[in-house]
Parts: C-alpha cells; sequence; structure tokens
C-alpha cells in the first residue's frame, strides 16, 4: 500500500455533522441537543467588556482562571483552544494517538468521535453500553478489555445520546485500568454541566491522574456562538497540547474570549434559564410520549436528549416523514450506531418543542 493509498483510507468527513448542519431546518427543532442559544441581552454584556484584541497567545488569562476556579485545578492544566467541544476533543486526541494506535469507545457513541478518531488513523474498537441496563457504563468490563496496545479510551459523561450518568467509581476504574498500561481516559464532560448546581463544579480529571477532561459552554447554557471550549489535562500534557494547536487554530477570536468570560460570571442566572426549559420540556415529554406504545426507553432527569427505541420502523424513514410532513426534525439513530434509535432534544424553546413532541407522538400512533 502507498502512502497515498494509506491516506485515502482515512476518515475525512463527518456524517453526523454533515446532517446537523444542513438537514435540521425546521420549525419544531427536535434534533439541536444544546439548550436552545442565548442572545446578548442574556449576558447583559456592555462595550467596556470586549476588545478585539488581547494577550491570547496560548489562551486568555483571565479565561483559564475561570475555568481552573470552576474546577479546583492549577491553571497550567488548562487548554483553552477555541472552537467548542468538538475542536476540544479534536486537539485532544491528536496529542494521544497516533496512527495505528487502538483506542477503546462506547457504542452507542457521537458520531463525530469516531469519525475523528477515524481521522487520527486510529485502530477503533467498542464496548457496549446495554439498552437492557439502561445504558449503564459497565465499568468491569471495560477494564477487562483494555490491554497492552491500548492507548485511549473514550467515553461521554452525561452519556451521548441517551444521557445516563457514570459516577466516579466507575470511571475510576476505567481510569486505573488505563493507567495500568500507559494509557489514558479521555471523558467529554461537555453536557456533565447540565446537572451542576450551586458550587463548585465536579470533574473526572486530576492533575496526577491517568484522566483527560473536555467540555464547554455550548450545551448546557446557550452558548454555541462563542465556541468556548477546554481540555483539562497534567500540565506536561497540557503544554504539548497548546503547541499543538500551533498547527491547527493557533489562536481563539480574542472577543469571543472577551464574552467567554462575561458568561462564566453569568452562570447562574443562565443555568437557570436552562432549567426552566429542560423543567418544562421534560414535563411535555412526560405527558406526551414516555408511555408511548410504539417506544422503548429510559429517560434521565438531567438529560437534554432522549434515545427512545422504536419498535416498529427505523430512524431515517420516521426523520424524512417528520420532516416532509411535519416540519419537524429529529436525530435519526444511525448517526449513533443504532438505526432502530431516535435522538430527541429537550433543550429548545417549550412553545416549538412541545408543538414538535406533539406531532411526533401523532405519527407514532398512527402506526400502532
Amino acid at each position: 500500500m502507498t502512502k497515498r493509498d494509506a491516506i485515502s483510507t482515512r476518515t475525512l468527513r463527518s456524517e453526523y455533522m454533515r446532517f446537523a448542519k444542513e438537514d435540521t431546518g425546521a420549525r419544531y427543532n427536535l434534533s439541536n441537543s444544546g439548550v436552545a442559544d442565548c442572545v446578548l441581552a442574556d449576558l447583559d454584556v456592555s462595550l467596556g467588556d470586549l476588545a478585539l484584541h488581547g494577550p491570547n497567545a496560548y489562551g486568555y488569562g483571565p479565561l483559564i482562571e475561570r475555568v481552573a476556579e470552576r474546577f479546583g485545578v492549577p491553571t497550567d492544566c488548562v487548554v483553552m483552544p477555541g472552537g467548542g467541544t468538538s475542536f476540544a476533543n479534536h486537539l485532544a486526541m491528536s496529542a494521544l494517538v497516533s496512527p495505528g494506535d487502538e483506542v477503546l469507545i462506547e457504542d452507542p457513541t457521537y458520531e463525530l468521535l469516531v469519525s475523528t478518531l477515524g481521522c487520527l488513523g486510529a485502530e477503533v474498537r467498542t464496548f457496549e453500553r446495554l439498552e437492557t441496563k439502561a445504558w449503564r457504563l459497565d465499568a468491569d468490563r471495560v477494564a477487562s478489555l483494555i490491554g497492552p496496545r491500548t492507548r485511549l479510551v473514550v467515553i461521554t459523561n452525561l452519556h451521548n445520546p441517551t444521557g445516563a450518568l457514570a459516577g466516579e467509581a466507575e470511571i475510576a476504574t476505567i481510569a486505573a485500568a488505563a493507567a495500568a498500561v500507559g494509557a489514558r481516559l479521555l471523558v467529554d464532560e461537555v453536557y456533565l454541566e447540565l446537572t451542576f448546581e450551586a458550587g463548585p463544579a465536579r470533574t473526572a480529571f486530576a492533575p496526577d491522574g491517568p484522566v483527560v477532561v473536555t467540555s464547554s459552554l455550548t450545551k448546557a447554557y446557550g452558548l454555541s456562538g462563542l465556541r468556548c471550549g477546554w481540555i483539562l489535562a497534567p500540565a506536561d500534557l497540557a503544554r504539548r497540547m497548546r503547541r499543538l494547536n500551533d498547527l491547527f487554530g493557533v489562536a481563539p477570536p480574542h472577543i469571543a474570549e472577551r464574552l467567554a468570560v462575561v458568561a462564566f460570571d453569568k452562570l447562574e442566572s443562565l443555568r437557570a434559564r436552562a432549567n426552566a426549559m429542560l423543567g418544562a420540556n421534560r414535563a411535555v415529554y412526560r405527558d406526551v410520549l414516555l408511555d408511548h406504545p410504539a417506544l422503548e426507553q429510559t429517560l434521565f432527569e438531567s438529560a437534554t436528549t432522549v434515545f427512545p427505541r422504536l419498535k416498529a420502523g427505523g430512524g431515517d424513514a420516521l426523520y424524512e416523514r417528520m420532516m416532509r410532513d411535519h416540519d419537524t426534525s429529529l436525530a435519526p439513530g444511525r448517526f449513533f450506531g443504532r438505526p432502530d434509535h431516535i435522538r430527541l432534544a429537550l433543550g429548545g424553546q417549550p412553545a416549538t418543542t412541545r408543538v414538535g413532541l406533539e406531532r411526533l407522538a401523532a405519527v407514532l400512533s398512527e402506526a400502532t
């Protein structure tokens, strides 16, 4: 095989991201997994808070300090590359994985993670989260699959697409098994932000441990436009990631960093806004779809998403019908490795989310 042939076998695109960008433009959007977008008024921002340029060669100091303080970690363990959690994952995995390395990842999972590993030339193996066990992370099973060739284990917490929460003990078991063979555990915690109330935010990261964490302000607070993503990594690895980013994004737009500092100081009000929408939408979901005879499912209390199984038919056909006849989008389960499932979002504006859920329920009832 030539070098050109080898490159051509790598994954050089994400089908899910193309879908999310081009095929979800419905009036009643049940496909967007984050909380509905804020507006500038929600941040109460002033011109004095902003600047086009500033000292951010390897991250804007006040923003790094906000993240470090929030999670109780040293500032030299915080990497702020911009680009949201998606790019944080890409940069972290680029620093941790070389072509041919074995990587273990959960199934079902977020397609972009798998596509990025394919782009990096990793040898991807999966471990299953079982629907019959409420999508629980089976730490002992994962640990048994970690071997001398394993370089990285990847999980999401809250789990994307189901919303299941992995506990500290399960994560610690996997991290210890990874460390025993010189591997690391990458935990995408972007949805874990949904579980935080007052007080310090929790994380699986420890400065001297084998766990690397990614997250952002995007999903839980409606701040996708800021692309404020971060990586928590041991200081030496974090330093290597910053230098690697010189080949990728170089530095984030400074005005977005400034806005992100304002956002960190407004998290309490942003969380109250998000909780109000999620609470209303979750109540409607319980009334309209939780006990629907066409679905098998588990509803988790903190998540923005639900991942029901269709008892008849497939997710793609249902998506096509909902878009064509009802101006309603949803995410087909094939993007998460489950064609007979759909992922439904509960983070939208309550008025439009209610209509979308009611339209979906009516279509499902026609088939039962």
